[in-house]
């Protein structure tokens, strides 16, 4: 019965993305920031904490009830445009941690990151990319 409101409520909404999903992680880590500000006797910068955290809560909503799909995902494409390089950066170290068979390298010459085979010993490394040549243990 509630499920049913909800989907009746949310029909023709323009619901969650990336953008509403950091305004509410930034709304949970403002909040516990001013509840610790409080705990250390710093009212004011607390309750301004407290205020930024609740603007993020509302914008999430208006965001998230808002049946102008238009505007919503040009904010969400600039927000993930300006995001981009910082959570490629982490996705791919993270894909190169699970990655149990290969190792990887910078070229020394232009930086190009380069993947070995690992387990291989002591290998000559050639860079695809500017042909430079160098030696790393695997």
């Amino acid at each position: 019965m509630i499920r049913d409101f909800f989907s009746r409520m949310m029909y023709g909404r323009y619901g969650n993305d990336q953008l509403n999903i950091f305004l509410l992680t930034a709304w949970l880590m403002l909040y516990l920031l001013s509840a610790v500000f409080k705990t250390i006797k710093l009212a004011l910068l607390s309750r301004i904490l407290l205020w930024v955290a609740y603007a993020c809560v509302v914008i999430e909503l208006l965001r998230m009830l808002s049946r102008n799909y238009d505007k919503r995902r040009r904010e969400n494409d600039r927000f993930v445009e300006i995001t981009g390089p910082v959570t490629h950066g982490f996705r791919q170290k993270r894909a190169q941690m699970m990655d149990k068979d290969h190792r990887y390298f910078r070229c020394p010459s232009c930086g190009q990151v380069l993947r070995v085979p690992k387990g291989k010993g002591k290998i000559h490394i050639r860079c695809r990319n500017c042909g430079s040549a160098f030696q790393k243990k695997t």
